[in-house]
């Protein structure tokens, strides 16, 4: 066969080869650009569909409406009858299959440690991992005035995020997405109105996004997704023009039935969960009350000025030292980056939910954090995020699509300057992900294998060899090589060596040897490109081996559960120094290096340490190790006591941002309040009993015991008389209170609650409790007496010495919509501005104006915790708040600053 060019004259074989060559790579150039396209019409076609499925929904849902409205019309005089469905009083009556003693269980999920799969919080696993989501939430018609972002930290906007809708937002307001496949969501918009809605149960209603042509006003324009079993979607001025509002009710939507406001009794009817709570209206506001008026945002800002707390109880290889000084590690949804010389904190705020892992890129600037899967499944997806130390900038977000569960642990290439990331997936198979990060701003994925059946701990990128990968976990080491597109896998070979049940920790050395940790204490070698054990060091430590650690010059730091840090030369002989980390604080999960000969040392107790061989280590950073609940302000000093179910109170300083002492207590701690002398300490347990101890000294004086159930709330009366002591149990004790402090005398118990007691506040002239419990009561009692007020009425006009109780009018406008009763964990009144903060189980602290009592208030949000927001309290003098998660255990200090408009100048940013 004879191959000619262009001009007729035959080419040579190495001519032809050439060409090949070259035809291939144009081809292959071709194909690739054809993948980029298709995948950018896959993606259209995507957001397309689900404006199509928007748009279906609408519709169908107006022309419901249209015929509801018809078949309306024709009944003269109908409010909020016309369903077809007996009404007693204007309110359609609700058939209920469960007991009020399941909606008590449904509460009382929130107040302990583990929460079955119908509580409102993120049940876990012991290890972080999500194991039961509750039903997406979504934001009531007060978010729509939220400022949007959740924290005004030194971090900026992230972008690009997960969260981030796919939709084009309005131009008059920004509308939020509702995810696909939620089924039978209701759609109510956000002004009153008295035309009932109809049950929609079309399968095209899964999601949808619309707002009115007709409104006038950034709050008639939107709609909301709210729980519940039936839909409407209204023309407000239509609506308006054939059914105007009665006079005597203002009907809004609330917690998945109408909400009444009757003005000739000055009562405000809430519905929560089909239960309904009579709200009287203070005299001074039943003239001119409507419950659904908007009401401006506290004129306030808050800036999250210091974290405190770490997570190491069940992460690995997440405490770096950076270039620029600072400590970077993460707990709750922060990464805090600390400069411990300048007692300064910045924090990284882009991700949504749990932190579980990091890495630094050999440059040392940009860091890579996975999260794992949030409350939303479509909004707080798992997922990377690639940042920038300095700026703290998001340059990229991976995997949103392709993590399944969380992101167990990453780690950058070492050998070509850091060019790819590698994470692996807790999802059953632990699937492994290779990535080209850089590449868009959704990095590209070069390929994705089965990791391993069992649980994987650590992976990393040999130093030496660009190809090379090696992970580990139970029963297994593995040793991967990346070519041509393939990952080739050969498992570990122990041969006649003791196989361990955990291989816990791998480290390489300078010339690309394999040192392997695992849960018998030894240390095994590997050589570079075998799989076999090389050499065996038995006994490196008693119990499982942690941390290992090459330093510079060759020699060796490995770190185990026995609490002991060792420092071992280039060829594994003992050098013989050794640092004991006291126990109080923890075995060393994580050694790390730190300026000059320092060690930073992240523990499993949740404390971050810095030392070395030659001067004694201390603490940097200590936290909670279990859920925490009490939290408690000092009545007149910078300081907050908080405790857990770890057992331990921590008294903390919040200008010198450090612990004043910490005490064991012996039991779980449920709540805390100081004394209004700020000389003691009330501290109630889980057990049923309540400690008096000094505030200062941490001397005991005295233990009482209410019941065998947990003491949920403890408070004094503002003249300092009486102390109040709701327990789990339904009572509340009050106690005469004498000699400083230190005696207490039962005076009696309140006795009248259905379900446990979650929530009490004091009145002014301390004559008066008003107290929630766990089936949506608002109960109030003379104190003296131990009774309770049956005509409730009668307190109205009562002034409250502070705000904690979450039902009441005062806080009315707090609850989103669709909420249950359990959303909202605790609020709390500022003591000298005129702002509400609220945690609720979305990890979401919100500052309301005081009072909050419409539904259409305002809030600015702000995120940062990863669970159920247990306590919010604002310190004596409102200079900040201070909020404390549940299972993320982390402790958030908040600067608050007034707004100019507000009448005080802006405060000036604290780090």
């Amino acid at each position: 066969m004879r191959i000619e060019g262009e001009n007729g004259a035959p080419l040579s074989p190495g001519s032809s080869a050439a060409s090949n060559s070259s035809a291939d790579e144009m081809l292959e150039s071709e194909k690739e650009s054809l993948r980029d396209r298709v995948g950018d019409l896959e993606k259209k076609v995507h957001e397309q569909t689900d404006e199509i499925m928007c748009l279906r929904s609408t519709l169908a849902d107006v022309l419901r409406r249209l015929s509801t409205i018809e078949n309306n019309s024709r009944l003269q005089g109908a409010s909020s009858g016309g369903r077809g469905t007996p009404t007693k009083d204007g309110v359609r009556l609700r058939q209920h299959n469960s007991s009020e003693m399941r909606d008590a269980t449904k509460r009382a999920s929130t107040c302990l440690p583990a929460r079955p799969a119908s509580s409102t919080a993120l049940s876990r696993r012991n290890d972080g991992v999500p194991t039961s989501r509750r039903a997406p939430h979504y934001q009531s018609t007060s978010s729509l005035y939220s400022d949007g972002h959740s924290s005004s930290s030194v971090s900026p906007a992230p972008s690009p995020s997960p969260t981030q809708a796919p939709i084009r937002p309005s131009t008059s307001s920004t509308t939020p997405y509702i995810r696909p496949g939620a089924l039978n969501k209701r759609w109510v918009s956000t002004s009153d109105f008295s035309t009932p809605a109809r049950a929609f149960s079309s399968p095209q209603h899964h999601h949808a996004i619309a707002s009115s042509p007709s409104s006038s006003s950034p709050a008639n324009a939107q709609l909301v997704a709210r729980r519940g079993n039936s839909g409407s979607l209204h023309n407000l001025s239509t609506l308006r023009s054939i059914h105007p509002v009665t006079p005597q009710y203002n009907i809004t939507r609330h917690g998945g039935k109408e909400a009444q406001y009757n003005g000739e009794e000055g009562v405000v009817k809430l519905y929560l969960r089909g239960r309904p709570l009579n709200l009287y209206v203070p005299t001074p506001l039943r003239e001119t009350y409507s419950p659904t008026a908007s009401t401006p945002p506290p004129p306030i800002k808050m800036k999250l000025e210091w974290v405190y707390g770490y997570r190491g109880r069940d992460c690995r290889n997440n405490v770096f030292q950076l270039p620029t000084g600072e400590i970077v590690y993460f707990v709750a949804a922060v990464v805090v980056l600390y400069n411990v010389e300048e007692q300064m904190q910045r924090h990284y705020l882009g991700h949504t939910d749990d932190i579980k892992c990091l890495a630094v890129h050999p440059n040392k600037l940009i860091i890579a954090t996975g999260q794992t899967a949030g409350h939303d499944r479509r909004d707080a997806r798992p997922h990377i995020r690639v940042w920038d130390s300095v700026s703290l900038h998001t340059l990229h977000v991976i995997g949103i699509s392709d993590i399944e569960r969380s992101v167990a642990c990453l780690a950058f290439s070492k050998a070509d300057g850091g060019s790819l990331l590698v994470a692996v997936d807790e999802a059953p198979d632990h699937n492994m992900s290779v990535w080209d990060w850089s590449r868009g701003e959704r990095g590209y994925k070069l390929l994705e294998t089965k990791c391993s059946a069992d649980q994987v701990l650590a992976v990393d990128f040999s130093p030496v060899d660009r190809s090379s990968i090696i992970t580990c976990g139970k029963n297994h080491i593995s040793f991967w090589s990346y070519e041509n597109g393939m990952l080739a896998k050969r498992t570990g070979i122990f041969e006649n060596r003791e196989r361990p049940k955990y291989v816990t920790a791998i480290s390489f050395t300078d010339t690309g040897n394999v040192i392997s940790g695992d849960s018998n204490g030894n240390l095994l070698i590997w050589q570079r490109g075998g799989n076999t054990v090389y050499r065996m060091v038995r006994g490196a430590h008693e119990g499982p081996v942690f941390s290992i650690l090459v330093q510079k010059d060759g020699s060796i730091t490995t770190g185990g559960k026995d609490g002991h840090i060792v420092e071992w030369d280039r060829d594994l002989e003992r050098t013989g120094n050794v640092i004991q980390v006291p126990e109080q604080f923890g075995a060393p999960r994580v050694v790390t290096s730190g300026r000059g000969s320092q060690l930073v040392v992240g523990t499993t107790r949740n404390c971050v340490l810095e030392g070395s061989f030659t001067f004694p280590i201390r603490p940097v950073m200590q936290g909670h190790t279990e859920e925490l609940w009490a939290l408690a302000p000092h009545p007149s000093q910078q300081q907050f006591l908080t405790a857990g179910y770890d057992r331990t109170c921590y008294l903390w300083d919040t200008m010198a941002h450090t612990i004043v002492w910490s005490k064991d207590i012996g039991e779980p701690a449920q709540s805390a309040t100081f004394s209004n002398n700020g000389e003691m300490v009330i501290v109630g347990t889980t057990s049923g009993r309540w400690f008096v101890m000094d505030a200062e000294t941490r001397e005991m004086y005295s233990q009482h015991t209410d019941g065998n159930e947990p003491i949920q709330v403890v408070k004094f009366s503002p003249n300092g008389q009486y102390l109040a002591v709701g327990s789990r149990d339904n009572n509340i004790y009050v106690y005469q209170v004498s000699e400083d402090y230190r005696k207490y005398s039962r005076v009696g118990r309140c006795q009248g609650h259905a379900s446990f007691v979650t929530h009490l506040d004091w009145s002014a002239d301390s004559q008066f409790i008003q107290s929630n419990s766990g089936d949506y009561e608002l109960l109030f009692w003379n104190a003296g007496l131990c009774r309770q007020i049956v005509q409730t009425s009668q307190m109205r006009d009562v002034e409250w010495a502070s705000s904690n109780c979450t039902l009441t009018f005062a806080t009315l406008g707090i609850w989103p919509e669709g909420a249950d009763g359990t959303d909202v964990n605790s609020c709390a009144r500022g003591n000298h501005i005129s702002a509400l903060a609220t945690g609720d189980d979305f990890g979401k602290v919100k500052v309301f104006s005081s009072p909050a009592c419409h539904q259409k208030a305002r809030n600015n949000e702000y995120g940062g915790h990863s669970s159920h927001v247990t306590s919010v309290e604002f310190l004596h003098d409102d200079s900040r708040l201070v909020s404390a998660g549940g299972r993320d255990t982390a402790v958030m200090q908040w600067f608050v600053s007034q707004l100019a408009s507000s009448g005080a100048s802006s405060a000036s940013s604290h780090h």
